[in-house]
């Protein structure tokens, strides 16, 4: 086993450093180990549950045992990791453990990259640097201690071994893929002995014959296969359409992750509702529990909510999600905190500033970024907070506070620092930051990470690395992650309640 690990460990180097290097021969290298690569980061998981196990149980060497066993276990069903796997998200400062990201995929960012600003994209994108700069994203992450899986990973993982994780990923594909006739024609044109070549029949057979990297391109790009009947040859001619998933990168949107677990949102743009649907097949076949999903008319996009403890949420309402969407979470008991602070963007509402986490990080030791233009009753940006109470004798939530401005919610409420953040350096990501508890931060802006160092209060660290090919997308590391598991800190401290 020793052995093994080694040389998977070996792999995922070479794989990491054909990413950062980008020559051709590394990348096929790093295709020839993508498998070792899919082994290590799910090995990796089922080390995180082991502990989470003997964590949160009674008797940890039980619970550990028992947890070792099932893991040891074949995988059945869509259990592929032994059914171990939970997802909790209770404190933005406690330490992050598995972390889901989605690298930069070729050919659904090759199509987004074609016209930036109609694929929700800041800037024009360079594919290679995206891709340089997102592995060693991922490195970073390893480097901390988390355990990162990527959405390809999930999607091939146990494809090739268990055949009904192939049937599942084929199921996906067929849903993504069609064919129609293309404008102007109908089958009546086609010959009757070709008219099968239209029918979900044949659709499915052509799924059976493809690759576990041809599903997943498949699922990522949507195509849409355009038919014309040709007369001649094998009697078609094809036309293609494609609604890539350009935007996956950023792993925050569809989803959050409470005190209660995974919460599946309702993303404002149309393009990017599929995203939704595919992050929902990753948790399910990892056997990660989502414990509700918002529904029309709410929306819900995960760079707006903050979780601060078992006793304080945020959520950011205004340009994406919505009031509709926090009095869903309330009502359905899918928070588990026992207030929800509803950070209201009523004055501003822009692109730049479409998310709570573009103008806001709590980063740990009592301070936090936020950004100069919205603070203070006086800014004409700025946001304001209504405090929502669950009451102790009927478990339901009721408006405590409404209209208290933002900042000063964060100084007298929380007790915090604030740690300003010019316009020009939110335009360039400084408040999106990545907490990996512990006061652990990762960001993208060196001028800020030399503010949040030198403020007296912090006592974490700050990693600064390069993410401008990523952030040309519209989002920085805090967009491009989404935390499905922290270890909480009141259970590490042998304490019961929250802070």
């Amino acid at each position: 086993m020793e052995s093994m690990l080694e040389q998977i460990e070996q792999a995922d180097g070479l794989a990491a450093a054909a990413a950062l290097t980008a020559t051709a021969a590394a990348a096929a290298n790093a295709a020839a180990t993508a498998q070792m690569r899919h082994a290590r980061s799910f090995h990796d998981v089922e080390e995180v549950l082991l502990r989470a196990a003997s964590a949160n149980d009674a008797k940890p060497k039980a619970a550990a045992a028992a947890a070792a066993a099932a893991a040891a276990r074949p995988p059945r069903g869509g259990e592929l990791l032994g059914g171990l796997l939970t997802a909790v998200q209770e404190d933005e400062d406690d330490e992050a453990q598995m972390v889901i990201v989605c690298e930069p995929e070729g050919s659904s960012l090759m199509m987004g990259g074609l016209h930036p600003r109609g694929s929700l994209f800041e800037r024009p994108v360079n594919i290679e640097s995206a891709k340089a700069h997102h592995a060693h994203f991922r490195q970073v992450l390893r480097e901390h201690g988390v355990r990162v899986l990527t959405v390809r990973e999930i999607l091939a993982h146990g494809v090739d071994e268990h055949m009904g994780a192939r049937l599942a990923l084929e199921r996906l594909a067929a849903a993504t893929l069609t064919y129609t006739m293309a404008g102007g024609h109908s089958v009546q044109e086609v010959a009757e002995s070709d008219r099968a070549y239209l029918t979900d029949a044949y659709k499915r057979e052509v799924i059976e014959h493809m690759s576990v990297t041809q599903l997943i391109d498949i699922i990522l790009i949507n195509p849409t296969v355009h038919l014309t009947p040709s007369g001649r040859d094998t009697g078609f001619t094809a036309a293609y359409t494609f609604e890539p998933l350009s935007n996956l990168v950023y792993t925050r949107d569809q989803q959050i992750t409470t005190c209660r677990g995974i919460v599946m949102g309702r993303l404002r743009s149309q393009q990017r509702q599929r995203e939704v649907e595919l992050m929902r097949f990753c948790f399910n076949k990892l056997g990660l529990p989502i414990v509700g999903a918002i529904e029309a008319p709410g929306f819900l996009e995960g760079g707006d909510f903050f979780p601060l403890g078992r006793d304080l949420a945020l959520l950011g309402v205004g340009l994406r999600s919505n009031e509709a969407a926090a009095a869903q979470l309330m009502e359905r008991d899918l928070l588990g905190a026992r207030r929800l602070a509803v950070v209201r963007d009523e004055f501003d509402r822009h692109q730049d500033r479409m998310h709570l986490d573009c103008v806001f990080s709590p980063l740990g030791s009592g301070c936090c970024l936020m950004l100069d233009d919205i603070i203070g009753g006086d800014s004409p940006k700025r946001r304001t907070v209504d405090v929502y109470a669950r009451s102790g004798a009927t478990g339901a939530y009721a408006l405590e506070r409404t209209g208290v401005e933002f900042s000063h919610f964060i100084t007298s409420d929380l007790g915090w620092s604030i740690i300003p953040v010019p316009a020009a350096h939110q335009l360039a990501y400084a408040c999106n930051t990545l907490n990996l508890g512990g006061s652990r931060i990762i960001s993208a802006h060196p001028s800020s990470a030399r503010a949040i160092v030198g403020h007296p209060r912090f006592r974490g660290d700050v990693r600064v690395i390069d993410f401008s090919s990523i952030t040309s997308m519209y989002g920085s590391v805090h967009c491009a992650s989404q935390v499905v598991l922290r270890a909480p800190r009141r259970l590490a401290n042998g304490g019961g309640a929250g802070r």
